[in-house]
């Protein structure tokens, strides 16, 4: 009897390590049940996240912000409660993911506030909190359609509102979130005149409406002025804080510490590599910038056509048959504008070889996006909230300006065109430093941006520069943006390492990055489990999270 007891016991084991050896095999579109429920709850949660309107007007007191809070809280313990046994590591990805994005709705409640610390998040220009994030038209939809007229009466009408709830809001504002936003006012203002012109000239019966937006925005700008001594609050988040949105937002396996010394290691590196390709073409012909729009516009299409051959050519990965420069060229160009007297920061380095910044912009962005588009994955399809694939994305774009050096994309170019991929490298470096320390609160607005001006090449370009307040106010307002870029390209280059080493001879770069490309918008902590097998950075995010809880 206990033989037959120990041979049933056997079977028993040999048949559950074949049902858990199965499920691990399934797909996501044919999970276990509990899957099904982390599909739905998802849905459920990207549908709370959005804020009510009110004749156009988001609720941000502070009885809504509360209920809102309470909210989350729910959503994270029925995540909790979610079976997870025996999911394959695909699915755990997708959990985690989920989970991720639970704890971004959480730190953007309960530490970023940005409806009581940031005078920015109610300006329409700054992806503000009102009618924009809801589909609000742009100068170059009008005329608008007659079936629309009465959502954009209903959406211009509610500027005066927002802002007159910005004033009771605001209880807790940081004096550099007021620095900028009264830098992003004439932007703002500018935008209101575009919309009152447009009103003017296909819509007259509402030039009220956009004449009351404007001297919304111009009296808000003078509550700013006089409020802004009393908004004595700290902008960064603080060590503490930051460390915890690493680890539980952005999935990032790295502390502070950590961080500011892979950042500091990466600006040496940039810095001394930039110094002795100057001194290597030293006494070759320098690129002479363009000096027209037409010339600019010209330089750019020969640089995307270049890049497009390059990729297919040495077959970096597979060329989509939607991924060309048509849908680029002019979209994400404003060849239309002036040609102005004075340029910005960038333009410095496009101007004389446009290969570099096109490589980010197109094949890393651009491209990412329309795949992300084409994503019918119910947790990984579009790009998630709370800046969760910031590193992902950044990080790779800024990767590619550098990597496809080494791949071979500036062998043709000027000798000097790789001096300009280290002086772009190099601005980017001296901005995640400003990030790092300003979210510690070792450094103020004022401090980062002579930092910037300071230690960047060419930094007398950034003085007074709308490119260099830009920077600053996307990674102070946006916690971790401009260090994401750096670190997000060294997590790149570890997984590239690890898959390398893993396969050895067998390694192809084209299926290397095919693999990496088709796991979609996730953490790189997350990628490298899922392709390597490496768990070691979950788990430590994992463990951290159980001592948390």
């Amino acid at each position: 009897m206990k033989i037959l007891i120990n041979i049933l016991s056997v079977l028993l084991l040999i048949c559950s390590l074949a049902q858990a050896k199965e499920i691990e095999n399934r797909s996501y579109y044919s999970t276990p049940s509990d899957y099904a429920q982390l599909v739905v709850l998802l849905a459920e949660f990207r549908e709370f996240q959005k804020m009510k309107l009110e004749a156009g007007v988001p609720d941000y007191s502070p009885a809504s912000v509360k209920d809102k809070s309470l909210g989350i809280t729910s959503f994270q313990q029925r995540l909790k409660t979610i079976d997870t046994t025996y999911w394959s590591v695909t699915e755990m990805v997708d959990y985690h993911l989920v989970r991720a994005e639970m704890n971004g709705m959480e730190f953007q409640y309960r530490v970023v506030r940005p409806w009581s610390r940031d005078p920015s998040f109610y300006l329409q220009t700054q992806q503000g909190s009102g009618p924009t994030r809801y589909g609000y038209l742009k100068v170059s939809d009008f005329p608008v359609a007659k079936s629309d007229l009465v959502d954009f009466k209903i959406k211009l009408k509610a500027i005066p509102k927002i802002f007159e709830q910005a004033k009771q809001n605001l209880t807790e504002g940081a004096a550099d979130f007021a620095t900028l936003a009264l830098q992003h006012l004439n932007e703002e203002l500018s935008y209101y005149n575009e919309i009152y012109n447009s009103v003017a000239s296909n819509h007259p019966s509402l030039k009220k409406d956009a004449q009351n937006a404007i001297e919304a925005v111009k009296d808000y700008g003078i509550w700013l002025e006089k409020n802004k001594i009393l908004m004595t609050a700290k902008a960064g988040v603080g060590k503490e804080n930051y460390g915890w949105l690493m680890k539980h937002v952005y999935l990032f396996p790295y502390s502070w510490d950590q961080i500011k010394m892979i950042v500091e290691l990466e600006d040496n590196r940039v810095r001394t590599f930039q110094r002795l390709l100057e001194n290597k073409n030293r006494d070759i012909p320098p690129i002479m910038p363009v000096q027209s729009k037409t010339a600019y516009k010209a330089s750019v299409k020969e640089a995307l056509d270049y890049i497009i051959k390059f990729l297919k050519d040495q077959e970096i990965f597979t060329m989509e048959d939607y991924l060309t420069i048509d849908n680029y060229f002019g979209s994400w160009h404003d060849f239309d504008k002036p040609w102005p007297e004075k340029h910005d920061y960038f333009f410095n380095f496009s101007h004389r070889d446009p290969v570099m910044e096109e490589t980010h912009e197109m094949v890393g962005h651009h491209f990412d996006d329309l795949r992300a588009d084409r994503n019918p994955h119910p947790i990984r399809g579009g790009i998630p909230p709370f800046k969760i694939s910031t590193a992902r994305h950044e990080g790779f774009a800024f990767a590619l300006e550098e990597l496809m050096m080494y791949a071979g994309y500036l062998d043709e170019r000027s000798p000097h065109a790789k001096e300009i991929a280290y002086e772009q490298a190099a601005f980017r470096t001296v901005r995640a430093l400003s990030d790092v320390y300003m979210h510690s609160l070792d450094w103020t607005l004022e401090d980062a941006v002579n930092y910037c001006v300071a230690n960047a090449p060419h930094g007398e370009l950034l003085a007074d520069s709308h490119h260099l307040w830009y920077e600053m106010a996307t990674t102070l307002r946006g916690v971790g943006h401009h260090m994401l870029m750096v670190v997000g390209k060294v997590q790149f280059m570890k997984l590239f390492r690890d898959r390398s080493n893993q396969l050895g001879d067998a390694f192809v770069l084209k299926d290397f990055m095919d693999e990496f490309i088709s796991s979609g918008s996730i953490p790189f902590a997350l990628t490298r489990w899922e392709i390597t097998g490496y768990d070691d950075e979950i788990k430590m995010l994992v463990l951290e999270k159980q001592q948390n809880d």
